[in-house]
């Protein structure tokens, strides 16, 4: 009987040990707000105000590509850290600098709500905050941009289009919101848009041939061409004759990209329409669909002048990258 009574306590210690572990797995975090590409600054008013403000501005307040009128490609607010308390502290994203007696410089994830990325810098003098400003700027930035996008695509799914011209047509579907309406379906285009104030915003699908774009030296070039050729055929502007190009005096950007499985490259740059003053930034997906023996091509674009447009070509980049083949 001692034998079974000593199991019996053991079992119990092991339960109650179970579960305070399984309490501190499940520790309840508050769901994070903020503005969409705004990071919190906490740092002290004289940081702020001197020359390690001034790196932050420049690290994660430049300008982003190819956006008319220019505008950053984060937003920041700065407050000191006494007041980085409460409902503050449950921002989406943030960042922490700090004189202190250690130097770090790391990004952490849901630090005091969910979902949340926290980078956190700290250095004993002005050039170790540089270093560490300069060495977690681009990792940061891309996290702060995932989580952005990865609530931004959450929202989406409140008030979904249900139209299937990209099943059709393509065999692929995007989580794309509710406001926008296919305006165009063919049988290698579909064309979705959304009315906003001043302007629209707009998603284009078509395919090319697998073998497009196998020359690395022309690749822009062959970009351009193919954006040209798409616009003549199928994206006409307001006057007869008129129809949307690539802007002339300026190349796109290239990165290599990676949406929904598929590997290619990502352009962004400036559309303008042939023989008419408009004009507006794109970005476009160009994919590798070895499965269907094609490039898949993506691109949102936004027409809205005389008004910022970062967050709506963030939507747009939100949108593409949902993008599946079923």
């Amino acid at each position: 009987m001692k034998n079974l009574g000593t199991l019996w306590v053991a079992a119990v210690l092991l339960v109650a040990i179970s579960c305070n572990e399984s309490n501190k797995k499940e520790r309840f975090l508050p769901p994070s707000t903020g503005s969409v590409n705004s990071v919190m600054v906490v740092m002290d008013n004289e940081l702020w105000r001197g020359a390690i403000g001034d790196k932050v501005r420049e690290l994660f307040a430049r300008p982003a590509l190819s956006l008319m009128p220019e505008q950053p490609i984060l937003s920041l607010t700065q407050i000191p850290p006494n007041v980085f308390l409460g409902a503050t502290a449950h921002s989406r994203s943030v960042l922490f600098v700090q004189q202190d007696s250690v130097t770090v410089s790391h990004v952490k994830t849901d630090v005091y709500a969910q979902p949340q990325k926290v980078a956190v810098v700290k250095g004993t003098n002005y050039a170790e905050l540089v270093g560490g400003l300069e060495s977690v700027a681009e990792n940061a930035i891309t996290e702060f941009k995932r989580v952005e996008i990865s609530e931004a695509q959450e929202r989406f799914k409140r008030s979904l289009n249900k139209e299937k011209a990209l099943q059709e047509t393509f065999g692929v579907s995007m989580t794309i919101p509710s406001a926008y309406r296919v305006g165009k379906q063919e049988a290698n285009f579909v064309w979705l848009d959304r009315q906003i104030p001043k302007g629209n915003m707009n998603i284009v699908v078509y395919s090319m041939p697998e073998d497009s774009f196998s020359n690395d030296s022309t690749f822009v070039r062959d970009i351009v061409s193919m954006r040209d050729s798409i616009g003549k055929k199928y994206i006409p502007g307001p006057d007869d004759g008129t129809f949307m190009i690539t802007e002339k005096a300026f190349a796109p950007y290239l990165f290599p990209a990676e949406v929904g499985g598929l590997k290619g490259a990502e352009a962004r740059g400036i559309w303008e329409i042939n023989g008419y003053p408009m004009a507006g930034p794109f970005l476009t997906y160009i994919l590798n669909d070895q499965n269907n023996n094609r490039k898949l091509i993506v691109e949102g674009f936004t027409f809205a002048p005389s008004t910022q447009k970062r967050d709506y070509m963030f939507e747009l980049e939100a949108i593409l990258k949902t993008l599946r083949v079923q």
